[in-house]
């Protein structure tokens, strides 16, 4: 999947002549957090509601200081920024969020912002990848870690004729001979389904098996 394909179009942007009053009223009327900063349709700059607080004088402020509302946000607005592209892939746009703890990503196309990437929207996407959204359950099988194992799982769900809404991939905790499929599927009672995976061998880890009374 790429960026173009969950980024918002409709980006709500300032110059850097407007203030910070300007800022603060349009963040809490759109309901945002990020507003990139564009001269003719191109990115120089981004400000953050972080940004926003920490240049805006506090409530115990001498009014002299309610003049800083009037600052251009040229004053505080970032300008070193990451950016993306619309055909970069999602995951690739997903680990710049990870490796530099960012909020949002810009995304520009020919010199000219086109659109933006949050947070909010990554987890949106992941939500609807994974099926997580939808009526279905979730199976996690400890599998041993070789070529073609997807395969045998995927047979019983098959047999069973269950739709496989999404399938992650997680390390083994214990070493690295054995690795944990998360798979969720689009059916509410998985019984009969836990009963023939165990069957041909795979350990499930979840839904796990209530404690017998002794």
């Amino acid at each position: 999947m790429l960026v173009q394909d969950i980024m918002k179009t409709d980006v709500i942007t300032l110059n850097a002549a407007h203030t910070i009053d300007d800022a603060i009223q349009l963040m809490q009327k759109k309901k945002i957090r990020h507003i990139p900063i564009i001269d003719n349709g191109r990115l120089i700059g981004l400000v953050t509601d972080r940004d926003v607080k920490e240049a805006s004088p506090s409530s115990i402020s001498d009014r002299l200081e309610l003049s800083l509302y009037e600052t251009p946000l040229s004053k505080i607005m970032k300008t070193d920024l990451l950016i993306g592209h619309p055909r970069d892939f999602v995951e690739e746009a997903a680990l710049l969020f990870y490796e530099y703890e960012i909020g949002c990503l810009p995304i520009v196309s020919n010199y000219e912002l086109v659109g933006i990437l949050t947070k909010t929207d990554l987890l949106y996407n992941y939500i609807e990848l994974t099926g997580a959204n939808q009526p279905s359950s979730h199976i996690q099988i400890r599998v041993p870690n070789k070529p073609g194992i997807l395969y045998e799982v995927s047979k019983v769900f098959h047999d069973h004729n269950t739709n496989v809404l999404s399938v992650l991939v997680h390390p083994y905790q214990d070493g690295e001979d054995y690795k944990i499929l998360a798979v969720r599927i689009k059916r509410m009672n998985p019984l009969s389904i836990i009963e023939d995976l165990k069957a041909e061998g795979f350990q499930v880890l979840w839904p796990s098996e209530p404690e017998m009374d002794s």
